[in-house]
């Protein structure tokens, strides 16, 4: 009878709790479900302290080791951070922090002389102010994570002042594009008639194209340094690969990934007949200023005084080298233009828009509904922003992580199919080694809970894909 009545009480509250409860209790689903995994995946890293026996040709004890507690560190990192969003996130709910921050911008538009029907105007006041809330109240903990733990296991490469004038940049960056986009956005909205949600989604089809277009050649070189890989057999041989399957390659560039983090990556951009290929210069064993000075960083310097230890002293040195050598930089790209050739790129950007899509008709049908603003303290107005804030972050919510599930999902698939890829232009055996150079490069911890990895790994487990290639490889 307790249970009948509490479930009755439920139905008599309002509609406007009835959706605030289910936004807040959702959002704690999920987060204990995130804090579930993270503590299965946890008791991995504190459990398996030896390298297991089908690792022990791959990976050595000592890199095993950092890999276990690089970590272990960040999973530490990742509750702590993670715990306080979620708090943070449900006390602006609770207390009204989005209305607030609403009245605030309202405040300042006043001052300036715009007044409430000069509601684009305020809305970007609000996301002003909001991002600016966001950038200032995340700063300590990406402060801890660059200056602590980055810094601990030897990827950080930057300097305090590097790294907030890097952060500032990105700030006013990010405003340039964010306030006459969504300004954009919101005046299409207002005046788009009962079709604005298809308007608002070409809208945003042709900003992302725009974005990907020009963000290499116009976004990127404001915060890193990229510069045309040198004549030499790599980019000769870069050259022939991209011939041999169509891929209509104009440039490749080096960016100067190793004044920020010692992570590596590689990746190609650009529509149609224009594109190009970017590799860290970290990616890059005869490349990485990482690697110039590592004998005397070392005091390994190899002797040529014919003690006969000289070899042994070369090999240490090597070891410690980060990168992948010319072969196996291009396996690498050989997996990332099999994305390419098998039409990943272009599937993934049909989903997005597909998705889209759905979200801004469902945005249309909900965005009429008066309880949605209730529920979040705009009794008073419906701005169209916050409408698509409500809908778009909390509505969605659970729409939002099946779909990322899904994609996790078809990521790993692809993976596996760029792999078999770069196994058909012959590139197994190379593909194999820098898998395994990478996963050392970057201290990834090749040991995994199968429930963590199955809902968070975009990538295939390390094992998984060098079983694929073995048989390849040994052919």
């Amino acid at each position: 009878m307790g249970m009948l009545a509490s479930l009755d009480a439920m139905w008599e509250m309002s509609a406007e709790k009835r959706i605030f409860g289910a936004v807040l209790l959702f959002s704690w689903t999920v987060y204990l479900w995130e804090t579930f995994l993270a503590r299965r995946q946890r008791r991995i890293y504190k459990t398996t302290t030896h390298v297991p026996l089908e690792l022990g040709q791959i990976m050595d004890s000592e890199t095993f080791e950092k890999s276990r507690l690089y970590q272990l560190d960040k999973s530490t990192f990742s509750f702590w951070s993670g715990l306080y969003s979620e708090i943070e996130g449900t006390l602006i709910l609770l207390f009204g922090g989005i209305p607030y921050l609403w009245r605030l911008s309202g405040r300042f538009c006043g001052y300036a002389g715009f007044g409430p029907e000069y509601e684009i105007t305020q809305s970007l006041v609000f996301l002003l102010l909001a991002t600016l809330f966001s950038a200032l109240t995340g700063l300590p903990w990406s402060l801890y994570n660059t200056f602590v733990i980055e810094e601990k296991h030897g990827f950080n490469q930057q300097t305090l002042g590097f790294f907030m004038k890097d952060a500032i940049k990105k700030f006013i960056v990010t405003q340039c594009i964010l306030l006459p986009v969504s300004s954009l956005l919101l005046y299409i909205i207002k005046i788009g008639g009962d079709y604005f949600f298809i308007y608002a989604w070409l809208f945003t089809l042709v900003v992302s194209l725009v974005l990907v277009t020009i963000y290499a050649d116009y976004i990127a070189p404001l915060f890193d340094k990229f510069t045309p890989l040198p004549e030499g057999k790599l980019k000769q041989e870069i050259e022939i690969m991209a011939k041999s399957i169509d891929f209509p390659l104009t440039k490749v560039y080096v960016v100067q990934g190793s004044k920020r983090s010692s992570h590596s990556n590689a990746y190609f951009y650009g529509f149609f007949k224009n594109k190009r290929i970017v590799l860290f210069d970290t990616l890059l064993e005869e490349y990485s200023v990482l690697n110039k000075d590592i004998q005397e960083e070392s005091g390994m310097e190899p002797r040529n005084d014919g003690e006969g230890d000289s070899e042994e002293i070369k090999a240490k040195v090597k070891n410690k080298k980060q990168g992948c050598k010319n072969e196996e930089v291009l396996a690498v790209l050989g997996h990332e233009l099999g994305h390419w050739k098998l039409g990943h790129t272009v599937k993934n950007i049909i989903i997005s828009q597909m998705n889209s899509f759905l979200c801004f008709f469902l945005f249309a049908v909900l965005i009429g509904r008066k309880e949605l603003f209730a529920a979040f303290g705009f009794s008073d107005s419906q701005p169209t922003l916050i409408g698509l804030l409500i809908i778009f972050q909390f509505i969605f919510s659970p729409y939002n992580e099946v779909l990322s599930f899904c994609l996790t999902v078809l990521s790993r698939r692809f993976e596996f199919q760029a792999d078999a890829f770069a196994k058909k232009l012959g590139k197994a055996k190379d593909l194999y080694s820098a898998l395994i150079k990478l996963n050392k490069d970057n201290l990834g911890f090749p040991v995994s809970d199968w429930l963590f990895s199955m809902w968070h790994y975009s990538h295939p487990p390390l094992l998984e894909r060098l079983q694929a290639l073995k048989n390849s490889k040994q052919d």
